[in-house]
């Protein structure tokens, strides 16, 4: 039976459904909505909910619930998300199973708080600093919300890695008919230690280069630090050790790729130009698609799902077939320069830019389209 779900609520109900039972957060607009349906309904599945003193605590408690055996999530917007950097980083590097949700608004600073944007994806990639891999997910709908939610705690448990959830203020508070008995429920499973706590070395990889994770509590004793480590979590400047280290976080995101990066299509087997775009921009851009199509122009949209790893391999093969690539988005050119550097010449790639506080229209990637086409005459 469908339900009239909002955004922001679909994710919480992914969350709770796909076992998170641990919840910290500070209230910011326009993810507020998280925070507050978490505190009434966690204690309800046996969870607990806690009101943090800011993000950087936020994130703290939820590094500490994971490591005690609970998948766990935090809530937030762009000032919040800059706050969270360091304990994201620290996450990466100790190897943490974590969630984090980032409805995006305009920014810089505290910006616009009310209103939406999609500043903050080259952030959710680079925000942090150092080498470190990091899983980002972006939906575009209500639905979505809730399966790639869902997904998010799988991977982030399953990789022992940050795994945020990007999607801006539209589709936060949108409110879509959905029926959650048709969507996907990803299961979050993370693997524990089978040898005996004596013989445990907390970062000693599996055959695919994930160490199994035990919980605090269970009588294995480790150290978990932000710095360089061995398998056995002691810090270490030793170069061969620090190179094995930063080679395998990635590479351990990499093996699992074909589970991870993910992206939708529309007319991509017969286009000339392609739009690529996420988030509410990509509702817009399916708009101008579908109208374009109607009328006989060979338009298609590229629409990631996965923003982090992008899908460059499959929007390389895109690029091979058509001659101009139209990447729209809500800022000033983030995602546009990381199509530029997949596409490496293979199609002209324009850029279709709002940041201004309001959504992208059907009209302005139509105008962006024709403009493309024009200046190629």
């Amino acid at each position: 039976m469908s339900e009239l779900l909002q955004g922001n609520r679909a994710c919480v109900q992914a969350a709770i459904a796909s076992g998170c039972r641990f919840f910290a957060g500070y209230p910011i607009t326009p993810s507020s909505e998280i925070a507050e349906s978490m505190a009434r309904l966690l204690p309800e599945v046996g969870g607990v909910f806690m009101q943090m003193e800011d993000e950087m605590a936020s994130l703290g408690a939820v590094l500490g619930a994971s490591l005690a055996g609970s998948p766990a999530m935090t809530a937030t917007s762009g000032p919040g998300f800059s706050l969270m950097q360091e304990h994201i980083g620290y996450a990466a590097l100790a190897e943490i199973p974590c969630v984090v949700i980032d409805v995006m608004r305009g920014g810089p600073s505290t910006g616009l708080p009310t209103r939406p944007s999609q500043g903050d994806v080259m952030q959710a990639r680079w925000g942090t600093h150092g080498d470190h891999p990091v899983v980002a997910l972006v939906p575009a709908s209500v639905p979505e919300i809730y399966e790639l939610t869902s997904l998010a705690f799988a991977l982030s448990e399953r990789l022992r890695v940050p795994a945020l959830v990007l999607y801006d203020e539209v589709v936060g508070h949108l409110r879509e008919p959905v029926d959650l008995g048709t969507l996907r429920l990803s299961r979050a499973e993370r693997r524990r230690p089978t040898v005996e706590p004596s013989a445990y070395r907390p970062y000693a990889p599996d055959a695919d280069l994930v160490p199994p994770l035990a919980d605090f509590g269970t009588g294995y004793r480790f150290h978990v630090t932000g710095l360089t480590h061995d398998e056995a979590g002691r810090p270490t400047e030793d170069p061969a050790v620090v190179g094995a280290l930063h080679r395998r976080l990635q590479e351990k995101v990499a093996r699992a790729r074909d589970d991870v990066v993910s992206f939708a299509g529309i007319g991509l087997e017969d286009a000339e130009v392609v739009v690529v775009a996420y988030g509410i921009a990509a509702r817009a851009a399916e708009r101008a698609v579908t109208d374009a199509r109607a009328r006989g122009e060979r338009l298609g949209l590229f629409r990631p799902r996965t923003l982090w790893p992008f899908p460059d391999v499959e929007l390389r093969a895109v690029a091979e077939r058509v001659h101009t690539i139209v990447v729209a988005e809500m800022n000033l050119g983030q995602v546009v320069l990381e199509v530029e550097r997949i596409v490496a010449g293979r199609a002209r790639v324009e850029a279709c830019l709002r940041a201004d506080g309001t959504a992208l229209t059907p009209d302005d990637v139509a105008h962006a389209v024709a403009s493309a086409a024009g200046a190629l005459a």
